[in-house]
């Protein structure tokens, strides 16, 4: 099947700026991508491309199978779009809010219908006023869905939402990806791409640095073992000790390893011998946020 989102060296300048900078990727039907990378890496100026909002200086894009800077009327049907900030009329209720953009799609999705997806038929009658910030939230995207969008962009669904009203977007979204809508999603916040996203693509200065599942990018990563430095021990004895790196040290000491294993045999074995505990002992592999940090601490 035809891919929703196609781009083929997609560039974008600002004067003598490149803001991007030949990017390729493809989103498949029905996936929920997410585009990460810290302020001015290009991520919101490659998804104006893509929504029609501004045209690319080189490349090509097909979203939906269509040119977004030349689909018009018939482009922005098909999509939805869910930006950090929206304006609606503070005194309608939230049923004549989804009503009035219903009224702008060929074929919309019935209101009702829209606002339990996203668990607001209890509010329909409530002035838009009087929600609270999750439930203002959820409105942006129910006024998205109820066009009945093929494609929806969503940047930074969840900013300023209280650990709750995170989740209960978050199962939205996964809802919404399951019924067969792609999603586009820009954030700031790791975990959130790491539970939402089947693909990520990390951008910095307009590039696209890495690409792929959040639980792949850390695979190249090396383990770390990571436990409270007992008093009067040598964090260079205990380093050559398990054949790792030390890359943090102080009272909590951070050994880079090939191989967890062997070390934390040795390592324990260790402290067994002197009678003392590794407090706080544990072995991780480097996250999504690792990578990220990593990967576009030089632009940070």
């Amino acid at each position: 099947m035809e891919p929703a989102i196609d781009v083929q060296g997609l560039r974008k300048s600002y004067g003598s700026f490149e803001a991007v900078r030949g990017i390729s990727f493809e989103v498949a039907r029905g996936e929920v991508f997410a585009i990460l990378g810290p302020n001015g890496a290009g991520k919101t100026t490659t998804v104006e491309v893509l929504e029609g909002y501004r045209n690319a200086d080189g490349g090509s894009i097909r979203v939906l199978g269509m040119d977004p800077a030349t689909g018009g009327s018939a482009y922005r049907a098909r999509i939805g779009i869910v930006l950090q900030a929206s304006g609606v009329y503070p005194y309608m209720s939230v049923r004549e809010a989804a009503d009035l953009f219903a009224g702008w799609y060929p074929n919309p999705r019935p209101v009702a219908e829209v606002l339990d997806a996203v668990d607001l038929g209890p509010q329909a009658s409530t002035r838009v006023r009087l929600l609270s910030g999750g439930q203002r939230r959820r409105l942006d995207v129910a006024l998205a869905l109820v066009g009945n969008p093929e494609l929806l962009f969503l940047d930074e669904p969840t900013t300023g939402f209280d650990p709750g009203a995170r989740r209960g977007a978050w199962d939205m979204i996964a809802g919404l990806a399951r019924s067969g809508t792609t999603i586009l999603l820009t954030t700031h916040y790791m975990d959130e791409a790491q539970a939402l996203a089947h693909r990520v693509a990390v951008m910095r200065a307009g590039e696209i640095v890495a690409l792929g599942p959040p639980s792949s990018l850390g695979e190249g990563g090396r383990p770390q073992i990571r436990f409270e430095l007992p008093a009067g021990a040598d964090p260079t004895e205990l380093a050559q000790l398990a054949d790792g790196v030390v890359i943090g040290a102080g009272d909590r000491l951070v050994l880079e390893v090939d191989e967890p294993t062997g070390p934390l045999h040795r390592l324990t074995g260790w402290a067994l011998e002197r009678g003392t505990s590794l407090e706080r002992l544990e072995v991780v592999r480097p996250s999504l946020e690792d990578v990220y940090l990593a990967l576009t601490a030089e632009e940070a």
